[in-house]
């Protein structure tokens, strides 16, 4: 004996597949079983997201900094030392001494 049609679900507009098989529901539709899909899985209790996060955090980081520092730290000494001998020399040129050392080149 078949299912009639209202007992599939659809009353007469059921959807019937190619060969009067009765499809499923829309997002569930019915077919054979799918073989060769393996699925895993681990229980809740089980999973540790962040083991070992800080510590691995902690030595990544310098590990990362220490081969990068050698790019960025000299250009970094050598503008602090550019822009304090700028700074210096420019309270120097407007000082009383140094206005009074190049007061001849501006007449």
């Amino acid at each position: 004996m078949q299912p009639t049609q209202v007992r599939l679900g659809g009353g007469s507009n059921a959807p019937i597949g190619r060969h009067n098989n009765f499809l499923g529901n829309w997002g569930n539709f019915g077919g054979m079983k799918q073989k060769g899909i393996i699925t895993y899985g681990i229980a809740p209790n089980r999973q540790k997201p962040l083991a070992g996060a800080f510590h691995d955090a902690i030595f990544n980081t310098w590990r990362r900094f220490s081969t990068q520092v050698i790019y960025w730290a000299p250009p970094m000494v050598a503008g602090y030392y550019v822009m304090n001998w700028a700074i210096e020399r420019n309270e120097y040129l407007n000082s009383k001494a140094g206005r009074a050392e190049f007061a001849s080149g501006e007449e």
